[in-house]
Parts: structure tokens; C-alpha cells; sequence
């Protein structure tokens, strides 16, 4: 309900329910993944994954075919690794990643007709209509019923 938008708050603590397991498997799992991690996502600070897979496709494909790779707005940057990942590569503002979010958008729509959706969560004090944006290109009947 949270990323949906229908609650309007902020998770300060959880609580984890956990099970034994065999510490040799664990520890060889956990390596599996962090190896796989480093191959595929890039490291230092990162927005994490940007935008929603659209049906039949991924985001970072649509993002790396349509040349985006290493954009930059201010110090926000789309990785060179993954497409779908926006790096903060000294003092990145939140404006300068709403910013790069939009230009990726408008570049996938201009070239593809997919619009691709955010789903990271933006925080803080956005102007309305910059939300809506957003969610549809702007000028559709999605982006006029938001």
C-alpha cells in the first residue's frame, strides 16, 4: 500500500522472521549473489533500479538501444553497466535525478512509444504536475486523467 500510494507514511522499524539453515549453503548462496550483483549492477552510490520492466521488455535494454548509457545530468549518471540504474557521482541533487528520469523517459518515448515508469518512490516536496508527469507523457489522455 505504501509504493501504491494509498498510505501516506514512513517505515521506521521491521521485524524479520528467521529459520535456521546450514551455515556453509548460506554462506555459498550469499556469495553466488554477490558475485552476480558485481557483474551486473554497478557500485558506489545508486538510485537502485530506476524504472518498472514494461511487458515483453526490460528497461535497461530500452535505455542501452537508445544510447543513454553514461547521460548525465548535473552529477546524476545513467551506469555504463546497467541502463536501468541512475548513479550519484559526487553531489547529486534530487532535481538533477528527476531531471535525468524525464530526459530517459521522453528519449524512450520519442524512439519506442513505451513510457517507463518509475518505480523507485520520490520523497519530499514535488510540485504536482511533476509527478503526473511521471506517470504519462505528457499531452495523453493517461497523463490528462492523472
Amino acid at each position: 500500500r505504501l509504493k501504491r500510494g494509498e498510505l501516506r507514511a514512513a517505515v521506521l522499524s521491521a521485524t524479520y522472521r528467521l529459520a535456521p539453515g546450514d551455515p556453509a549453503a548460506l554462506r555459498n548462496r550469499v556469495a553466488e549473489i554477490q558475485r552476480t550483483r558485481r557483474s551486473t549492477q554497478p557500485s558506489g552510490y545508486s538510485v537502485g533500479s530506476v524504472f518498472a520492466n514494461p511487458p515483453g521488455d526490460a528497461a535497461g535494454r530500452l535505455v542501452d538501444a537508445a544510447g543513454l548509457k553514461g547521460c548525465r545530468i548535473g552529477d546524476a549518471e545513467i551506469s555504463t553497466l546497467h541502463g536501468n540504474f541512475i548513479l550519484n557521482r559526487d553531489k547529486a541533487s534530487a532535481s538533477d535525478v528527476l531531471a535525468l528520469i524525464n530526459h530517459v523517459q521522453r528519449s524512450i518515448w520519442d524512439l519506442t512509444g513505451v513510457w517507463l515508469t518509475p518505480e523507485v518512490q520520490l520523497l519530499g516536496r514535488w510540485e504536482v504536475q511533476a509527478l503526473a508527469e511521471l506517470r504519462a507523457p505528457a499531452g495523453t489522455a493517461a497523463e490528462m486523467q492523472s
